[in-house]
């Protein structure tokens, strides 16, 4: 069996876990999924996500069910029932050795935790693979020109990463699951490359974020930064929806085009009073970045 294989089986089983949160999961139905025997199963999903099933469907749960607990008025205990947590007391000190704090002192302070972020087991193997008998991925894109307010930007700086795979070496994987967690956050989270106004000296020109009113007073996570950002026009690129597997060509093919751009042909230079940015690759959107930009003097 190839590596590609095994990972796929993995994938298999977290798309079956992902739409199935709610129910009772059972290691036999995943090894279904799977195509493989229960034990087969299980060392594989370990292999790939560090985790076994049943500790990777809990956290998976238990971040769920903090998000309903952010935005939610629910009850503690109905929270519970519905992330098939048996009791108010179970769900309570799994919640509390998870993220440090109670399902209710979280619900009523909802400081930045770390919530759990799978990520596909077969995501980074896809890129090893040859696609020469695939069409080229379309090359096509929209462009928006949006306006935004005066913000702050929180955000965690790497070492000396200038892309998102350096980043993860240096930072690792949590980052993005404490920016999803906050609750006063104006839009998602952000891959950012930062110009050298926006940085310290001997801190990475990638990094991760999420943006805020200029007016937050909620908690700054440790080790995270808050930058300010003035009012700008943001110039945004957007691919045509693309096959999730073949997200590294999306990125490749939209980047290409920004960074042989010319903005003066819409009456703009670029700016570098806020970061380049990234959203998250998500094939059935297609893949996004936007640039400040200035109107060019007449």
């Amino acid at each position: 069996m190839t590596q590609l294989a095994k990972a796929q089986a993995v994938r298999h089983m977290q798309e079956y876990i992902e739409e199935n949160l709610a129910e009772q999961i059972t290691l036999f139905a995943l090894a279904r999924e799977a195509g493989y025997s229960p034990w087969h199963s299980a060392k594989m999903f370990h292999e790939y996500t560090g985790l076994s099933p049943f500790e990777y469907i809990r956290r998976l749960r238990l971040s769920k069910a903090a998000l309903v607990l952010r935005d939610e008025k629910r009850k503690v205990l109905d929270v519970a029932l519905d992330f098939v947590f048996d009791s108010h007391e179970g769900f309570t000190r799994a919640f509390r050795k998870e993220f440090g704090i109670t399902p209710k002192s979280y619900q009523s302070q909802t400081p930045p935790i770390p919530l759990f972020t799978p990520y596909p087991a077969d995501g980074m193997l896809n890129l090893e693979q040859s696609r020469e008998d695939l069409p080229p991925l379309s090359t096509h894109y929209h462009k928006e020109f949006l306006n935004f307010p005066a913000r702050k930007m929180i955000l965690k700086r790497g070492i000396s990463a200038d892309n998102y795979f350096d980043y993860v070496n240096e930072i690792g994987c949590d980052v993005w699951g404490i920016l999803v967690s906050i609750k006063q956050a104006l839009y998602e989270p952000v891959g950012m490359w930062l110009s050298a106004g926006l940085r310290p000296e001997g801190t990475s020109v990638y990094a991760q974020g999420v943006e805020v009113s200029v007016d937050y007073q909620g908690l700054v996570p440790e080790g995270f930064d808050v930058i300010d950002l003035p009012a700008c026009t943001m110039m945004m690129f957007q691919s045509d929806p693309y096959e999730e597997e073949r997200f590294d060509e999306a990125i490749y093919n939209l980047s290409s085009i920004i960074d042989d751009y010319d903005p003066s042909v819409d009456g703009f230079s670029w700016s570098d009073c806020a970061p380049r940015i990234q959203l998250e690759p998500q094939g059935y959107r297609g893949y996004i970045e936007a640039l400040a930009v200035k109107e060019m003097e007449t």
